[in-house]
């Protein structure tokens, strides 16, 4: 087959396969490949979060970008508060030059997390975005420190194995 019929085949196909999957080829494998690394560079998810955490990794930190109320309310517990609007005028103060920052916000429904890791890398950090936020450590049954102590929730099993440290995905 030529490549002009091989290429009108496939937009024949496309066009007109009922697929909602398949309508849009997928991208080249290694596309593909450069895709979903560029990805695992820019977020990490609760539990990897809080598997470093737990093992006392170093060299990241964890920041809460939310306000003062949500702070309150509860957020990780070896989190550093620093709302978006104070980053600028106050990172260099709290976080060393060359430290890789992880931001979170509330959950996967806000943005917060990622202007303020927008914010961060223009400071030049190293920086992540934890997906799915405070909702998701929340969901998936790990510790938060509010206004009256550390607690935790019992994990959500649409989140999270019940009896297991982390998902092994």
């Amino acid at each position: 087959m030529r490549a002009p019929d091989a290429q009108a085949w496939a937009m024949t196909f496309v066009l007109n396969n009922p697929s909602a999957i398949l309508r849009t080829p997928s991208a080249s494998p290694v596309v593909a490949a450069a895709h979903f690394a560029d990805r695992l560079s820019f977020e990490a998810d609760v539990s990897d979060v809080h598997s470093d955490l737990h093992a006392g990794v170093p060299g990241f930190v964890v920041v809460d970008s939310r306000g003062d109320a949500a702070w309150g309310q509860g957020h990780i517990p070896q989190a550093i508060h620093l709302s978006t609007a104070e980053i600028a005028d106050r990172a260099a103060s709290l976080i060393p030059a060359g430290t890789v920052v992880v931001t979170y916000c509330w959950g996967p429904g806000c943005n917060g997390a990622t202007r303020a890791a927008l914010a961060f890398a223009r400071l030049g950090y190293p920086v992540k975005e934890m997906i799915g936020g405070i909702e998701y450590w929340i969901r998936e049954g790990f510790a938060v420190r509010g206004e009256s102590g550390i607690e935790s929730q019992s994990t959500d099993p649409l989140t999270a194995p019940l009896n297991a440290i982390t998902c092994d995905c």
